[in-house]
C-alpha cells in the first residue's frame, strides 16, 4: 500500500506541477501578447505549449520514477529509464524547433510589416523558409543521434565506426551527390536572390508563380492551377526568366496581320481608345506600327504595358479582341484576303485575249 501511494504521489504531483506550470506559462504569455501587440512572438511562443509541458513530465518523471518503491517498476529501471529518456529528448526536439520558428516567424512578420517593397518581402521569406527547414532538419538529425546513444548496443557501434569513419564519409557523398548538390543549390536560390517564392518564372516553357521552395525542390503553379515540382538544382545550372526580377512590371505585344490597304492612323487611334477604356493597363506606354510586310499581308505590333503578367495577359487579349471586331465591322477590307476562286492556266488566258481583241474588230 505504502508503494502503490507513493506511485499515486509522484505521477500525481507530476501531473498536477505540469498543468500548473502549463497554465502559468500560457498566462504569462497572453500577458506579454497584449502588452505587446506590435509582435506576434508571444502569440506564436503558445503554440509551444504541449512541447513544454511534454518536456517537464518527462524530466520530472525521469528524476523521481526511482522513488515511487512500487516493485514492476523497480525490476525494469532500466526499460522505464530509457523510455523516459526518448521522450525527453523527442519532446526537447520539439520545443527547440517550436521556439526556434516562432522566433524566426516573428522577425519576418515585422519586417514585412515596416517593408513596403514587396520583391524584399518575398527575398526574406524564401530565407526564413529555408532556414527553418535546415534548422528542423539539423535538430531532428541530433536527437536522433541522441535517442540512439542511449542504447548500449548503438553506442558500442559508434565507437568501432570511428575508424572507418573517413571510407563512409566518401561513400555517403559519392551516393548522396545528386542531393548534397540540391542542398547547396537551395542555400544559393535563397541568399543569392535569383528566385523567391511569389514570382512570376518561365521554366521548361511553362509560365507560373513560384509556390514553395524547400531544400531539394520547388514548386511553380502554372496558370492553370497545374504544380511542376522540378529539382532546385534546375535553377542553378540552366537559364530560366524571371518576369518578377528588377520589378514586376511588364511590357507586351499584339501582333495582328492585315491587308495592304488597312488603315494604320486609324487602328493606332483605336488602340489607345481600347487601352484607356481597359483598367488594367497602368498609361505608362503604349504604340503601334508595322514592323514587317509580306506580299499578301503587313505585320502590324502594338505594344502595351501592365503593372504585372496577370494584367498583361488580360490587356493584351482586349487589345487583340477588340481591335480585330473593329476592323471587321468597320474595315473589313482591312483584314487578310485568301482567293480561294479557280484560276487559268495560261493557255486559256492567251485564248481569251485573242477571242477578246476578234470581237473587237
Amino acid at each position: 500500500m505504502n508503494s502503490a501511494l507513493r506511485l499515486l504521489t509522484v505521477l500525481g504531483g507530476s501531473l498536477l506541477l505540469t498543468v500548473a506550470a502549463g497554465w502559468a506559462v500560457d498566462r504569462l504569455l497572453r500577458r506579454a501578447d497584449a502588452r505587446h501587440a506590435e509582435t506576434p512572438l508571444w502569440n506564436l511562443l503558445r503554440r509551444c505549449r504541449p512541447a513544454f509541458q511534454i518536456v517537464l513530465l518527462a524530466a520530472l518523471l525521469r528524476g523521481a520514477y526511482r522513488q515511487t518503491a512500487w516493485q514492476p517498476l523497480q525490476d525494469n529501471a532500466a526499460t522505464a529509464g530509457r523510455i523516459l529518456s526518448l521522450v525527453l529528448i523527442g519532446a526537447g526536439a520539439w520545443l527547440i524547433v517550436g521556439v526556434a520558428s516562432a522566433v524566426v516567424e516573428s522577425g519576418y512578420a515585422r519586417y514585412a510589416t515596416g517593408t513596403r517593397d514587396p520583391a524584399r518581402v518575398r527575398r526574406v521569406r524564401t530565407q526564413v523558409s529555408l532556414i527553418t527547414r535546415v534548422l528542423t532538419a539539423v535538430v531532428g538529425v541530433v536527437a536522433a543521434a541522441a535517442m540512439l546513444l542511449t542504447f548500449p548496443s548503438f553506442r558500442a557501434l559508434g565507437t568501432s565506426m570511428l575508424a572507418s569513419a573517413g571510407i563512409i564519409g566518401i561513400v555517403a557523398g559519392v551516393a548522396a551527390q545528386s542531393t548534397l548538390g540540391n542542398l547547396f543549390a537551395g542555400f544559393q536560390i535563397a541568399f543569392g536572390d535569383m528566385v523567391r517564392l511569389g514570382d512570376t518564372v518561365v521554366v521548361a516553357g511553362e509560365w507560373g508563380v513560384v509556390e514553395d521552395i524547400t531544400l531539394t525542390f520547388l514548386a511553380v503553379r502554372t496558370w492553370d492551377e497545374r504544380r511542376i515540382t522540378m529539382p532546385v538544382s534546375y535553377f542553378t545550372t540552366r537559364p530560366f526568366e524571371n518576369w518578377s526580377r528588377g520589378g514586376v512590371q511588364m511590357t507586351g505585344t499584339v501582333f495582328l496581320h492585315c491587308d495592304h490597304s488597312a488603315p494604320v492612323d486609324l487602328m493606332r487611334n483605336k488602340v489607345q481608345e481600347i487601352l484607356h477604356a481597359c483598367r488594367e493597363w497602368d498609361g505608362r506606354g503604349w504604340d503601334l506600327a508595322v514592323t514587317d510586310t509580306t506580299p499578301s499581308t503587313i505585320v502590324v505590333r502594338a505594344i502595351v504595358t501592365a503593372k504585372d503578367a496577370d494584367d498583361l495577359w488580360t490587356v493584351r487579349c482586349a487589345v487583340r479582341e477588340q481591335l480585330v471586331a473593329w476592323l471587321a465591322e468597320k474595315h473589313p477590307d482591312a483584314l487578310p484576303r485568301v482567293i480561294v476562286g479557280p484560276q487559268r492556266d495560261g493557255d486559256d488566258s492567251a485564248q481569251e485575249a485573242q477571242r477578246t481583241s476578234t470581237l473587237r474588230d
